[in-house]
């Protein structure tokens, strides 16, 4: 069965929402709609949706010029086994002491190594990402110093690979948390299957903001690869869930990003100990003063 992608910009959230609700009225209906922030300090949003059958182009482009987007790009999307394909692209990744594999590499976990499965079907933190092979050599580099921690949370959680690792540095229970409900069924999916369910708790919140999020705090260690924008606004909440002399490892950022970050976290009373570069994208390790 072919599918088919539409994609459009425009500038703002709110613009780039309502396009996004008047194309559920279009025929044929979109199998999936989605927007997103153009992560380059455009101020642009992405608009894009999917369909099972051609999509109507004139109806497509009179949507895009009533709400000032530019012209939707249509294209014919090649049949693809995506499982297959990731099992085929994503080989293994090494970070310090930590293995990232999927199942279809389970012979290839060398000895002496923290092995992290991550299913091939879920792409985003199997650590091929830069983010989250950045923040498992923060991870690696904290553990090898012989830092201690008693607490942990990784925000934004995705796979929970972050928090899964955590769990294996420290005999501890580490929460692990996402916004997104799906993630959260992911995220207690690998933790399951890292049998690990006993030290890992997932949860859905947006943000710090769930009551066991704030009885466990302050924290020792607090991941966030999130957002430029999110971390951003998460700085005051982050200061007060961790405790002094505490860490927190910040990514999801590109490089020409990080400067922001790190200069909201510093008035918010951190300290820059370390900023990790991996190809595009940056991650902050930085300290509660």
């Amino acid at each position: 069965m072919p599918t088919y992608s539409a994609l459009t910009t425009l500038p703002g959230n709110a613009p780039a929402d309502a396009l996004a609700l008047a194309l559920e009225d279009i025929t044929p209906e979109p199998t999936g709609i989605g927007v997103f922030e153009i992560e380059d300090g455009s101020g642009l949003w992405e608009v894009g949706c999917y369909f099972t059958e051609g999509p109507d182009e004139i109806a497509l482009d009179l949507l895009a010029a009533a709400h000032g987007a530019r012209p939707f790009a249509v294209s014919e999307l090649p049949e693809t086994d995506w499982v297959a394909k990731v099992r085929r692209d994503l080989s293994p990744v090494e970070a310090g002491r930590f293995f990232v594999y999927g199942s279809h590499d389970a012979d290839k976990l060398p000895a002496g190594r923290t092995g992290l499965l991550i299913e091939a079907a879920m792409a985003f933190g199997t650590g091929h990402h830069g983010t989250t092979l950045g923040c498992l050599n923060a991870l690696d580099r904290l553990l090898s110093a012989g830092m201690q921690a008693e607490t942990v949370a990784d925000i934004g959680c995705g796979t929970a690979v972050l928090g899964m690792a955590a769990a294996h540095g420290w005999p501890i229970t580490v929460l692990a948390s996402d916004i997104d409900p799906v993630a959260v069924e992911v995220a207690e999916a690998n933790v399951i299957a890292n049998g690990l369910q006993d030290r890992v708790v997932c949860l859905e919140a947006t943000g710090l903001d769930h009551p066991d999020l704030a009885a466990n705090a302050p924290y020792d260690l607090i991941f966030a690869n999130i957002l430029k924008g999110p971390l951003i606004d998460l700085a005051p909440s982050m200061a007060g869930a961790t405790r002094a002399g505490g860490r927190i490892i910040l990514s999801g950022l590109l490089n020409d990003q990080a400067e922001d970050v790190s200069a909201a976290y510093l008035a918010a009373g951190f300290t820059l100990e370390q900023a990790d570069i991996v190809g595009d994208w940056s991650t902050l390790t930085m300290i509660r003063t």
